[in-house]
C-alpha cells in the first residue's frame, strides 16, 4: 500500500508542477512577464546608462579643443542664415536647399548654437558630443526593452537560455559602449557640419524607444480587429512625432518604417504569417509616407547643388559593385576600426576581373545564407543583417551623392547591427564563463577586467581619431597621407587651409598638385589666381582667372577678382569689362564696383 500509494501521489505533484511552470508562460501572461523582467532591471538600466553615457562623454572631450574643418564654415561661419534667430530663418531652413540638402531642424540647431556661443567651436563641439553622449543612454533602454518583450513573447523551451536577465543588461551594456566609443563614430561626432547626423540618430533612437513602448501593450490576439484605432494610441503618436523629427534632420531616417517592420518581425514576433502582415504594415503606412516625401525633397535638393552628377558617369552595375564592396568594408571596419578617413575617393577601375569585387560578393551573399540557414533555430543573426543592409541603403552609393565612395559617419546607425550581434555573443560567452567552476569573486574580476579593456581600447582609439579633427591643416594632410592619389579637391582644400594661414606658397603647390590631378577643376585654378594676386603676382594671377573663367563661364567672383587684378595693374578698361560681367551674372559687388569705375 505504501508503494502503491507513493506512485499515487507523485504523478500529482509533477503534474501540478508542470501546470505551474506553464502557467507562467502562457501567452495571456507573457506580457506580464516582460512587465516584470523590465521592472527587476530598471535600476541597473539608468545606471548602465548613465556610466556609459559619462564614459562617452568624457572620452570626447578633447574635441572641444578642434576648431571648424572642411564644411563647418559653410554651415557656421559663413552660413548668414544661422546667424539671426527669426522668422526668415524658419523660412529659410524649411524652404530652401542649402549646400544640396534639406534638413531645418538641423539649420535651426545650428542657430542655437550661434545665438550662444556665435563662432567659437567649442560650443558646437559640445553639442554634438552631448547629442553623441544622449543617443549612447538611449540605445542602452532600447535594446533593454527589445529583448525584454522577446523573452516575454517566447516560450521557456525556445528561448535562448543564456539571454537572462544578466544576459539583457550585458547585450545592452556592451552594445552601447560599443557605440559609444568606438573610433568609426568620430567623423559624426568631432565634425560640426555632421550634427544632423546625431540629431537624426536621436530621434530616430527616440522613435524606436517608443515604437517598443507600443509594441509592449498590444494584444497580437485582437490586432485585426482594432488596427485602425491604433493610430491614436499615445506612444503610436509619440513614435510618429520623432520620425518626423528624424527626417527633419537628415533623410536618412527613410528606412525606419522598414526597421520597424524587421522588428516586428523579430525579436517582437508580431508577423507570424502572410494573414496578418497586412494589418501590421498598416501601422506603418504614415511612416512610409513621410518617407516618400522626404526622399523626394531630398533628391529634389542634391540636383539643385549639382550633388548627383557623379550619376552621369557611372552607370548603375558598376555603382551597384561599389555598394556591395562598401557593405563588406564597413563590416570590417567594425570589426577591426584601422585605417579610418574621412575621404575615400571613389575608384576609378571597376569591374568584376578586379578581385575585390567578387569576393566581396561572395562575402556579403555567404553571411545573408548563413544567417538564413541560422534563422530556423536563432532569427536574431537575419534580423539584425536586415537591419545593417537597410539603414545603410539611402547612403550605400545606388544613389551616388558626392565624390566619395563611403564616408564612416554614414554607419553611425547601421552600426547598431553588427554591435548590437557583438553584445549578444558577449551575453552567450557570459553565460559560458558563468557555468565554469569559478568563484564569483573570479568572475567580477574577469567581467570588470573586460570591460576596462574594452573601454580604454576604444578610448585610445577614438582620441587618436579625434586629434586628426583638429584644424584643416592637419585633417587634410592626415587625408593626404592615407590617400596621396586623392581626387583634387582634397588638395585644393589644403591649399585654402595655407592661404587663410597666410603661407601662399604653400597654397600654391597644393593648388598645382590638385590641377595636376585634375586640369579641369576652375576652382583650383580660380583658389591659384586669388593666392598669386596677394602676392601681388598679378600677371601670373589673370592667368589661372583666365582659365577658371574657361571653364566655368558663370563664375561670378572670378570676373570680379580679375577686374580688381586689372585695376591695380592700370588696366582700367578691361577692369570695366570684368566688373560690367560681375554684375550681368548678379553680383552686387561687381555692380558697386561697376558704378565706382565709371564715377
Amino acid at each position: 500500500m505504501g508503494k502503491s500509494s507513493r506512485k499515487a501521489k507523485m504523478p500529482r505533484h509533477n503534474t501540478a508542477n508542470d501546470a505551474i511552470t506553464k502557467s507562467l508562460y502562457m501567452p495571456n501572461d507573457r506580457k506580464l512577464l516582460g512587465a516584470r523582467l523590465i521592472q527587476r532591471t530598471r535600476t541597473f538600466q539608468y545606471f548602465i546608462a548613465g556610466i556609459i553615457s559619462l564614459t562617452t562623454l568624457l572620452a570626447y572631450l578633447p574635441s572641444l579643443w578642434n576648431g571648424f574643418v572642411w564644411d563647418d564654415e559653410e554651415y557656421v561661419n559663413k552660413n548668414l542664415i544661422i546667424q539671426s534667430f527669426n522668422f526668415d530663418l524658419i523660412k529659410s531652413a524649411f524652404l530652401d536647399f542649402r549646400e544640396a540638402n534639406w534638413h531645418p531642424l538641423t539649420w535651426i540647431s545650428h542657430a542655437i548654437d550661434y545665438a550662444i556661443w556665435g563662432v567659437n567651436p567649442v560650443g558646437h563641439h559640445l553639442t554634438n558630443v552631448i547629442l553623441h553622449a544622449l543617443n549612447t543612454a538611449v540605445l542602452v533602454f532600447i535594446v533593454i526593452q527589445m529583448l525584454s518583450i522577446y523573452r516575454s513573447r517566447t516560450e521557456m523551451q525556445t528561448a535562448s537560455p543564456w539571454l537572462t536577465e544578466r544576459g539583457v543588461l550585458i547585450t545592452a551594456g556592451v552594445t552601447s559602449l560599443l557605440f559609444g566609443l568606438h573610433p568609426i563614430h568620430v567623423e559624426s561626432v568631432a565634425w560640426v557640419a555632421e550634427r544632423k547626423d546625431l540629431l537624426c540618430a536621436f530621434f530616430f533612437l527616440l522613435t524606436m524607444l517608443a515604437y517598443t513602448k507600443y509594441v509592449n501593450v498590444i494584444d497580437n490576439a485582437s490586432i485585426q480587429k482594432t488596427v485602425k484605432i491604433r493610430f491614436l494610441r499615445e506612444h503610436y503618436l509619440f513614435a510618429l512625432g520623432f520620425f518626423i523629427l528624424a527626417l527633419l534632420s537628415k533623410p536618412m531616417a527613410v528606412s525606419l518604417p522598414i526597421v520597424l517592420l524587421i522588428l516586428d518581425w523579430y525579436p517582437f514576433k508580431r508577423i507570424h504569417s502572410v494573414k496578418n502582415l497586412w494589418p501590421i504594415f498598416y501601422e506603418k503606412i504614415p511612416f512610409f509616407s513621410l518617407s516618400l516625401i522626404s526622399s523626394i525633397i531630398t533628391i529634389l535638393a542634391q540636383k539643385a547643388g549639382h550633388a548627383l552628377t557623379i550619376m552621369e558617369t557611372v552607370p548603375l552595375s558598376k555603382r551597384l559593385l561599389v555598394a556591395v564592396k562598401s557593405l563588406i568594408a564597413y563590416l570590417l571596419k567594425i570589426i577591426l576600426p584601422t585605417n579610418l578617413i574621412p575621404f575615400y575617393p571613389y575608384p576609378k577601375d571597376i569591374s568584376l576581373l578586379s578581385l575585390e569585387y567578387p569576393l566581396t560578393i561572395i562575402l556579403a551573399v555567404g553571411i545573408t545564407v548563413i544567417c538564413i540557414v541560422r534563422a530556423s533555430r536563432e532569427r536574431f543573426w537575419l534580423s539584425l543583417w536586415f537591419y545593417y543592409i537597410v539603414t545603410l541603403i539611402p547612403v550605400i552609393g545606388i544613389i551616388q551623392v558626392g565624390a566619395q565612395a563611403m564616408a564612416d559617419r554614414y554607419t553611425y546607425l547601421p552600426s547598431l547591427g553588427p554591435f548590437l550581434m557583438m553584445g549578444l555573443v558577449m551575453a552567450w560567452s557570459w553565460n559560458r564563463v558563468d557555468d565554469l567552476r569559478i568563484k564569483r569573486a573570479i568572475k567580477q574580476l574577469f567581467a570588470i577586467s573586460a570591460f576596462m579593456i574594452l573601454s580604454v581600447a576604444m578610448t585610445y582609439l577614438t582620441v587618436e581619431q579625434i586629434g586628426m579633427w583638429k584644424d584643416d591643416i592637419t585633417f587634410w594632410s592626415y587625408v593626404i597621407e592615407k590617400e596621396p592619389y586623392s581626387a583634387s579637391f582634397v588638395y585644393n582644400n589644403r591649399g585654402i587651409a595655407f592661404d587663410k594661414m597666410g603661407r601662399f606658397d604653400k597654397a600654391i603647390e597644393d593648388y598645382g598638385r590638385a590641377i595636376a590631378f585634375n586640369p579641369f577643376d576652375s576652382e583650383a585654378h580660380y583658389n591659384r589666381g586669388i593666392a598669386f594676386d596677394k602676392m601681388g603676382r598679378f600677371d601670373k594671377a589673370i592667368e589661372d582667372y583666365d582659365r577658371a573663367i574657361a571653364l566655368n563661364p558663370f563664375c561670378a567672383d572670378a570676373y570680379y577678382n580679375r577686374g580688381i587684378a586689372f585695376d591695380k595693374m592700370g588696366r582700367f578698361d578691361k577692369a570695366i569689362a570684368d566688373f560690367q560681367n560681375d554684375c550681368d551674372l548678379g553680383d552686387r559687388d561687381g555692380c558697386n564696383k561697376l558704378w565706382i569705375s565709371r564715377h
